[in-house]
């Protein structure tokens, strides 16, 4: 499969019902098989940035529904506490992924942790839905950590949250993209 078909296979999914649970679902038997066929990003794509992690844009529906990024990670690299305020499915292309997941806070107080799951090379996750959206990620290998992640929405442009763990407060972020 190749990067085009894996678009042509999700746009009409992504507009076929608004059960995200549903959309998921469907969206991570894309993934899986995209992963399968032995798809290559392009180079440019897989570099790790030495500060933090990167989000490189490989296709924004043209009417915000969905977004398709490659995420890299440097070794040991990780990502706040956050949520993404939609539907995603993370497929990881190589490395290893370490989610830390928390209860989605419905109050002040410390996160409620749920407990933690290492994601490695093929495997494909829902990373999460509105009603379970509430994680951290890190680089669990010695080689960069490389997701494919679809979202419900241009994930590099929406408002987001980000929280503390210990306190629980909230901050707002965008997360923007980059380019290789």
């Amino acid at each position: 499969m190749g990067l085009r078909q894996f678009i042509d296979e999700v746009t009409p999914v992504v507009g076929s019902t608004d059960d995200q649970h549903e959309i998921t679902k469907l969206v991570a038997d894309q993934v899986r098989s995209l992963l399968d066929s032995g798809y290559r990003l392009p180079t440019g794509l897989t570099r790790p940035s030495p500060d933090h992690h990167v989000n490189y844009p490989l296709h924004i529906a043209p009417d915000g529904s969905w977004s398709l990024a490659v995420v890299v990670w440097a070794p040991g690299q990780r990502t706040p506490v956050h949520g993404h305020e939609t539907w995603g499915v993370v497929g990881i292309y190589s490395g290893a992924e370490r989610e830390l997941r928390y209860a989605k806070p419905t109050g002040p107080g410390p996160l409620t942790p749920l407990g933690e799951q290492v994601f490695r090379r093929g495997e494909v996750t829902v990373c999460c839905t509105t009603d379970d959206d509430v994680h951290a990620v890190m680089a669990e290998s010695d080689e960069p950590t490389i997701g494919i992640h679809v979202y419900g929405a241009d994930i590099g442009t929406i408002e987001r949250r980000g929280y503390d763990p210990e306190t629980g407060d909230v901050r707002w972020f965008v997360g923007g993209w980059h380019t290789s």
